[in-house]
């Protein structure tokens, strides 16, 4: 089974970020979905505003499915069209969220977790 890469691209404020989508080609006439990941806030704790915000931002421009806390502990939005890539960063990053993540074989690195989980932390971030 060969698995083809499809890339989105972008030119971003703050780093370079690219939306790296796969297919097996397995299903008959299924066509590659890039997807978005959110990384998570200090102490992996989201309000509800941020989670509303998150949603409605996706629901405007994709497919407003989302993975929450992926194995990165990222939340992954799933399913937009290559035209759509760039309009959600744009709100996402006005929004304050932080996208990209380091995929699915790397534990997204992020700042203490605070005190609600760890008794050694160093920051409140509750």
């Amino acid at each position: 089974l060969e698995a083809r890469w499809y890339r989105g691209c972008h030119g971003i404020r703050r780093w370079s970020y690219r939306p790296v989508q796969r297919s097996s080609g397995r299903v008959p006439g299924h066509r590659p979905l890039p997807h978005h990941r959110v990384n998570q806030p200090a102490g992996w704790f989201y309000t509800s505003d941020a989670l509303r915000t998150i949603c409605d931002i996706w629901d405007r421009h994709g497919s407003g499915l989302t993975n929450m806390h992926g194995s990165t502990g990222d939340i992954i939005l799933l399913g937009t069209t290559t035209a759509e890539l760039e309009d959600p960063f744009k709100e996402y990053d006005k929004a304050d969220f932080d996208l990209g993540g380091s995929g699915s074989n790397v534990r997204t690195p992020s700042c203490c977790v605070g005190p609600a989980r760890c008794e050694c932390a160093c920051f409140d971030t509750l």
